[in-house]
């Protein structure tokens, strides 16, 4: 039998604070490609997964910070070099206010 050669890879996102709240989740596994998906891909693709549910999604996640790894991306232009692949963790995490 011959595989074929479109095969993905799968990434888990960990949602915090208004993140976890807009989706009413806190974690879940979604499937990239393989080769060639960068950070800066990753909100429209959550934005399409999810915008029916919840039209909020792309505000909160445009005022969000990412970490990829355990490791922050400072700056929006990183999110163009920071590629995924296969078993990343990235995070969103959400600007929070406290009194």
């Amino acid at each position: 039998m011959s595989s074929t050669s479109t095969s993905t890879a799968h990434i888990t996102i960990l949602y915090f604070a208004a993140a976890s709240t807009t989706l009413g989740i806190t974690e879940e596994k979604i499937p990239i490609p393989e080769k060639g998906f960068y950070l800066s891909q990753l909100k429209d693709l959550l934005v399409e997964r999810h915008s029916r549910d919840n039209p909020t999604l792309r505000k909160v996640l445009d005022s969000s910070q990412w970490s990829v790894d355990a490791e922050m991306v400072d700056d929006d232009e990183d999110l163009t070099k920071v590629e995924l692949g296969d078993g990343v963790e990235v995070a969103v995490i959400c600007p929070v206010s406290g009194g």
